[in-house]
């Protein structure tokens, strides 16, 4: 599942052949989203915010379409109205006069008023964006000790978009490490201070991944690591999918394991578990 830092690549990309431009065709494969072919025709892309893995794509007729790429959604852009070039089935279409936006996959998609979005089930359950300039580590702190998620284990709480929005499978592991935290412990057994280094890290990593299209290591790792011949996929990450290799940092070897269903990597010695039992 695509997480914050791709969602919000996915709009700005589709931001700019959009926004600013009038929709002269509109398209929506759900029937119940018909009706709005019309009212979204001849209307001017205003702006395209997200809110975690969430889409919302604002018309100058006070209409939003909210989207949610769910496992398998994706977008593409294209010059004209040519169709991608995907076996996926088409969802929503949104055409200018000289570019066009395609939605595929996806099946959460749905177009509401100003007040049918604030009233909206995934929007109002979501915390702070990850990718909020606002958002500050002290902030991330204040979420950690509350009442609602300090005796959470980390490894479940840092997938739960109701204490971070954004936060998927990758930047877990990765944000624990870099903390180095380990996924079993939780809010409640760390002090201030590693809480506050915890914080930095999920805005740190969480932006990093978002500045350069998905790596979470340095840029001077990734740098060395090109230089050396690795590709894309051998150098991107700190840990995530790395099990039985050598941590990056102290040699160890990389361990996989499994919280909510989802596979997660951790460094034993780099992050090593912490309870109190309280």
């Amino acid at each position: 599942m695509p997480e914050g830092p791709e969602i919000r690549l996915a709009a700005d990309r589709i931001a700019k052949v959009l926004v600013g431009d009038e929709l002269v065709e509109t398209y929506f494969a759900f029937p119940k989203l018909k009706r709005f072919e019309k009212q979204l025709t001849g209307t001017t892309v205003d702006a395209i915010d997200t809110r975690g893995k969430a889409m919302l794509t604002r018309f100058s007729n006070g209409l939003t379409m909210y989207s949610h790429n769910q496992l398998y959604g994706r977008w593409y852009t294209t010059r004209g109205d040519k169709l991608p070039n995907t076996k996926r089935s088409l969802r929503v279409a949104l055409h200018t006069e000289t570019h066009s936006a395609w939605l595929f996959s996806a099946s959460d998609v749905d177009v509401l008023t100003a007040k049918q979005l604030d009233k909206h089930p995934f929007l109002n359950r979501v915390g702070p964006d990850i990718l909020d300039p606002t958002l500050t580590p002290a902030r991330v702190r204040e979420r950690l000790k509350a009442s609602q998620f300090c005796r959470r284990s980390f490894g479940a709480l840092y997938l739960d978009q109701a204490f971070l929005a954004g936060i998927g499978n990758y930047l877990r592991s990765e944000i624990l490490f870099t903390a180095g935290v380990h996924p079993a412990s939780r809010p409640a057994d760390l002090d201030d201070a590693t809480l506050l280094k915890l914080g930095r890290e999920t805005l740190k990593l969480s932006r990093r991944s978002y500045r350069t299209r998905g790596l979470t290591v340095t840029d001077s790792m990734a740098r060395q690591a090109k230089a050396e011949g690795l590709t894309y996929g051998q150098y991107r990450f700190w840990v995530f999918g790395r099990e039985g290799k050598e941590c990056l940092t102290c040699g160890s070897t990389i361990e996989r394991t499994s919280v909510g269903s989802r596979g997660l990597f951790l460094c034993n010695r780099c992050q090593p578990l912490i309870q109190t039992g309280t």
